[in-house]
């Protein structure tokens, strides 16, 4: 019996807390599934090359990627004062259309009057196209970043609202009755139990929202700003000069993914109950 139990397997040791810390956070990085858009980028920059490069297109319709590339490193730091605007902007449009977003689903789903009220408003202001009133907002709010930063917020707002409130009623009926028969309060309920469960609905309209607070920043840049990627965007555009016009592209496009990235971290610390992150570990 001795020897039976020593050769009985043993059961698996728990994983050490550090690794265990390591792999929640390599997990989301590792969910991206990067092997197969770095092998797409790479066929995109190949082929990108080979055109440029075989006189197929003009230099000043299609840059090449060593034209690029030269207009990104002869202006690094003109770019990065500008790309320091843009992200200003862009992430404090996204906090307050965060904040405010979640406020406005919270009211929606507890009060069916405020819902009546609102709901029409906001999708009527979803609907507008926001470069089409930005020119009020330069008009209302003067030529600094509160314009943008507005245009930002409008642009990122919806997403928010509309995930909260899919999420907020998504919550089993029966968990709430049980909730409400143990004498819970409509507060303590909020926070136990609607919250967390509304989380996973409302960090995917985060990333939706994150992504459209960068086009709405460089949206209002376009309309009036001396600074910021949109400027750098007229003015390379005035010039011809497409080179630094895509690289202003691409760094916009990073700002964007950045942004993503940090609300897919997040999602491992906020949500590891939840399904989708089982699956991706």
């Amino acid at each position: 019996m001795t020897q039976q139990a020593e050769q009985a397997p043993r059961a698996p040791q728990a994983q050490a807390p550090d690794t265990f810390r390591r792999s929640r956070i390599r997990r989301p990085l590792s969910s991206f599934g990067l092997m197969y858009p770095l092998v797409f980028l790479a066929l995109l920059a190949l082929s990108w090359f080979l055109v440029t490069t075989g006189g197929l297109v003009e230099p000043y319709v299609l840059p090449s990627p060593a034209d690029t590339w030269e207009a990104f490193a002869d202006n690094t730091a003109y770019l990065w004062t500008h790309t320091v605007v843009t992200t200003v902007e862009t992430v404090v449009g996204f906090v307050i259309a965060s904040l405010v977003g979640v406020v406005v689903a919270v009211l929606m789903v507890y009060s069916p009057t405020v819902e009546r009220t609102f709901y029409p408003l906001v999708l009527f202001a979803q609907v507008i196209p926001k470069i089409a009133i930005a020119p009020l907002f330069v008009v209302w709010l003067g030529f600094g970043a509160s314009p943008k930063i507005f245009v930002a917020v409008l642009m990122a707002f919806f997403p928010v609202v509309i995930s909260g409130i899919s999420g907020l009623r998504s919550v089993d009926p029966e968990l709430l009755e049980l909730t409400s028969t143990m004498g819970a309060s409509r507060i303590k309920t909020f926070w136990k139990v609607r919250f967390p469960a509304a989380l996973p609905e409302l960090l995917s309209g985060l990333k939706v929202a994150a992504t459209l607070a960068v086009t709405g920043a460089v949206v209002g840049e376009f309309v009036g700003a001396n600074s910021g990627l949109g400027y750098v965007i007229l003015q390379a555009n005035g010039n011809i000069d497409t080179a630094m016009l895509f690289a202003a592209l691409f760094i916009m496009s990073a700002l964007g993914v950045l942004l993503f990235a940090v609300i897919q971290v997040a999602e491992t610390f906020l949500i590891p109950w939840h399904a989708s992150r089982r699956n991706r570990g």
